[in-house]
């Protein structure tokens, strides 16, 4: 496609701005192309990019034990992502105890779709593997999936209740959680002790398992402490994702590395879980980037929101610019000539009226469309 945006309101290099926006073939390009179109009234961001997503579930097998279709919940969940203006996605997929749609089984089976549709999505999908890591006997099942569909961004997980194994309890939600990985109680809980029992040995070993893809991100998941992000960062992982408090946040930017939190967080005001809040470690600047973590709509919401409190020019970064740099994908994240025509269309109601991904429309709406087509 080439066509010029002319008369729009624009996000570009040196903050909010009012000219011409051009598009040619897959990128943005300097002066005008193509057909020229009164955008007046619109105002184009660049698209959103989602560094932690796991809304894809509700689409790839919507209920346990439901006949799942993982094309057409693909499908479905790229539309989900462009109408809510995402337009580069990381595909959270768990490699779990759980079991079910977060057992070794089911990632694999979606790992395979991805590597076979991905160069047909309107949307960018990276697939990211959450991976808990006090699973041992699994290492090697897991680093082979790593390498057979080429993942680039694993994410450390242990949500195994260690607090209650240490009292002697038994943990929330046994039976169900047991049912769901089609184990017995006995079993499963007899699995969490032993991974409670292993975690000093499996953080003693991490590093070798680590090292085995330099080529691969690494983050760790829900930090608690400054002690325990300053450990994952000396086994090379690098990004803290949803850190717990502000101690574990702050340890990981006086590290220069990458903190990620939740949109969601942002939108309450808090956490779910009563850890700290997103909006008080954005205001103090204590936050790389924000991700849609279980609810896609909430990213865009959140950044418009905070837009509205410190402007677009520094609420925007956390959704576009500072993602990519984490991805380290430098072809996208504004707009600007050469970068990749990822971007969105908001209208004076600053509601989404366009997605357009790779330069092509991923949803069209409203008065745009007709502009467009006209």
């Amino acid at each position: 496609m080439q066509f010029t945006l002319s008369n729009v309101t624009y996000l570009g290099t040196t903050g909010i701005q009012v000219g011409r926006v051009a598009i040619s073939g897959n990128v943005f390009s300097e002066g005008t192309t193509g057909r020229s179109i009164d955008a007046s009234g619109y105002t184009i961001l660049p698209g959103l990019i989602d560094l932690h997503g796991d809304g894809f579930e509700h689409h790839m097998a919507p209920r346990r034990g439901a006949i799942k279709d993982l094309a057409r919940g693909l499908r479905a969940t790229c539309s989900e992502l462009a109408v809510n203006g995402i337009t580069t996605a990381v595909m959270a997929q768990f490699y779990s105890w759980e079991g079910g749609m977060r057992g070794p089984h089911f990632a694999s089976e979606v790992f395979a779709q991805l590597r076979n549709k991905r160069a047909q999505t309107p949307v960018d999908i990276i697939p990211q593997l959450r991976f808990e890591y006090l699973m041992r006997e699994d290492w090697e099942r897991a680093g082979a999936m790593i390498r057979e569909f080429d993942i680039p961004y694993v994410v450390l997980n242990d949500h195994v209740p260690h607090e209650a194994l240490a009292k002697g309890k038994k943990p929330p939600r046994l039976t169900g959680q047991a049912l769901k990985a089609k184990r017995s109680p006995e079993a499963h809980l007899a699995l969490l002790q032993q991974m409670h029992e292993g975690q000093e040995a499996a953080l003693h070993d991490l590093p070798n398992w680590i090292a085995q893809f330099p080529n691969v991100l690494f983050a760790s998941h829900d930090d608690a402490t400054k002690s325990q992000r300053q450990q994952f960062s000396q086994m090379g992982v690098k990004i803290a994702e949803f850190p717990e408090t502000e101690a574990a946040a702050g340890a990981a930017i006086d590290l220069g590395e990458a903190v990620i939190l939740g949109a969601p967080n942002v939108m309450r005001g808090s956490s779910h879980k009563g850890n700290v809040s997103a909006r008080d470690l954005v205001t103090q600047n204590l936050c790389t980037a924000l991700a849609s973590d279980y609810h896609y709509p909430s990213m865009l919401q959140a950044a418009l929101q905070l837009s509205t409190e410190i402007g677009f020019e520094y609420a925007w970064p956390l959704v576009s610019s500072n993602p990519a740099s984490v991805l380290g994908l430098n072809d996208r994240g504004s707009v600007s000539a050469g970068q990749r025509a990822d971007f969105i269309v908001l209208n004076a109601d600053i509601q989404l009226e366009a997605t357009f991904s790779n330069g092509r429309p991923a949803y069209l709406a409203g008065e745009f469309a007709a502009r467009l087509l006209a």
